[in-house]
C-alpha cells in the first residue's frame, strides 16, 4: 500500500512533535532535581574551614536523612568566606561571628534578607607538647605572650593568618598585627597540632572540635598534646580556678575563651538553606554537636525510661 506525501507528513511531525515532549519532560525532570527546595536539590555553602570537623558530621547526617538533598560545603578562611557572601558568590555561610551592619546592608542592597542562626559555642584551646610543663595560664599571661612580651623562646602558633581564630585572638590581645618574632600563622588547624606535637617550646592555639574524634590521620599527633588550664582572674565568679575546655566548663562560663558558630542565611526564600539550618538548630543536629564535644545553642532534652 502506498502511502502519500500529506500522510507522509502528518506522521512525521506526530513524530517530532513527541519528540519534542519527552525532550521537555527530561528537562523539566532535570530542572526539578536541581530545584533548591526545603529538603531537596542543590545548593552551595561556603564554610569557615576551623569547623570542616562538625560540618561534615552534621553533613553526613543530614545526607543520609534527606537523600534528595545535595548541598556542597566550600571551606574557607573567614575573610574569604565573608568575601564570597558579600560579592553574591553564595548566599549561604557558617561563621563565628554575626555580620556587621555595614556587611548586612550590603546584603540587603540586593534586596535579600539576612537570617542568623545561632547554633554552637566552640572553645578556642590552648595544647602544649606531653613533654611541656607548662599546663596552666592565665588570661593576662596569655595576652602578654600574644604581645611579645615573657619569654621569647617559647612559641605561639596558630592557623592562617585570614582565619576567624586570628581574628579571635587579636580582639582579645589588642594586638591588631600578632607579628612578633616568636608568634607563627601555619596553615591550618592539623599543621598547628602536628608542630605542637613536634616541638616542645610550643603553644598551639586551635578549635576544640579538632581535637574530639580526630580523623585517624591525625591521631598520633594529638595523642602527643594535651590542653592548658586557662584562669580568669578577672571572673567574678571563678577568679582562682584554671579550668579546660568542657560542655561543663562552657555552659557554666569557667572557661574564658569562647566563641558562637551561626549559620547566616541571605538566601531569602524557603530553600535547602533553610531546611539545613533547621536541622541544626534541630533536636538531630544539636545532638551531634553535643556528642563533638562543643555546646549546643540548645541542650536536648534526654529521655528517661522507667521501667517497672
Amino acid at each position: 500500500m502506498k502511502i502519500n506525501k500529506s500522510v507522509k507528513l502528518i506522521l512525521l511531525l506526530a513524530l517530532l512533535g513527541a519528540g519534542l515532549q519527552a525532550c521537555n519532560r527530561k528537562k523539566e525532570q532535570k530542572a526539578a532535581v536541581s530545584q533548591d527546595t526545603f529538603n531537596a536539590g542543590k545548593a552551595t555553602f561556603v564554610a569557615d574551614e576551623s569547623f570542616s570537623p562538625i560540618i561534615e558530621q552534621e553533613e553526613y547526617v543530614y545526607r543520609s536523612r534527606y537523600p534528595d538533598a545535595n548541598p556542597a560545603f566550600v571551606y574557607k578562611t573567614e575573610n574569604q568566606a565573608v568575601n564570597m557572601l558579600l560579592n553574591d558568590s553564595v548566599r549561604v555561610a557558617i561563621l563565628s561571628r554575626e555580620l556587621d551592619t555595614a556587611e548586612q546592608n550590603i546584603i540587603k542592597s540586593r534586596k535579600l534578607s539576612v537570617e542568623t542562626i545561632p547554633f554552637a559555642v566552640d572553645a578556642v584551646t590552648l595544647i602544649v607538647n606531653n613533654a611541656s610543663n607548662d599546663t596552666t595560664i592565665t588570661v593576662a599571661e596569655l595576652k602578654r605572650r600574644l604581645n611579645g612580651q615573657g619569654d621569647l623562646t617559647k612559641s605561639i602558633v596558630f592557623d592562617n593568618p585570614n582565619s576567624s581564630l586570628v581574628r579571635y585572638l587579636k580582639n582579645f590581645s589588642g594586638n591588631k598585627e600578632l607579628k612578633q618574632s616568636n608568634i607563627y600563622a601555619l596553615k591550618s588547624n592539623t599543621d598547628v597540632i602536628k608542630y605542637v606535637s613536634e616541638h616542645p617550646e610550643a603553644t598551639g592555639i586551635i578549635g576544640f572540635s579538632w581535637l574530639n574524634n580526630p580523623v585517624d590521620a591525625l591521631v598520633p599527633y594529638v595523642n602527643k598534646v594535651k590542653i592548658v588550664g586557662v584562669r580568669d582572674e578577672a571572673s567574678k565568679q571563678y577568679p582562682t580556678g584554671y579550668f579546660k575546655p568542657s560542655q561543663e566548663s562552657l555552659v557554666l562560663k569557667q572557661y574564658p575563651l569562647s566563641r558562637g558558630l551561626y549559620m547566616i542565611n541571605c538566601s531569602s526564600k524557603v530553600g535547602l538553606a533553610a531546611g539545613f539550618a533547621t536541622f541544626l538548630a534541630g533536636d538531630v543536629g544539636q545532638r551531634i554537636i553535643l556528642k563533638s564535644g562543643l555546646l549546643p545553642d540548645s541542650i536536648p532534652p534526654r529521655e528517661i525510661n522507667l521501667k517497672k
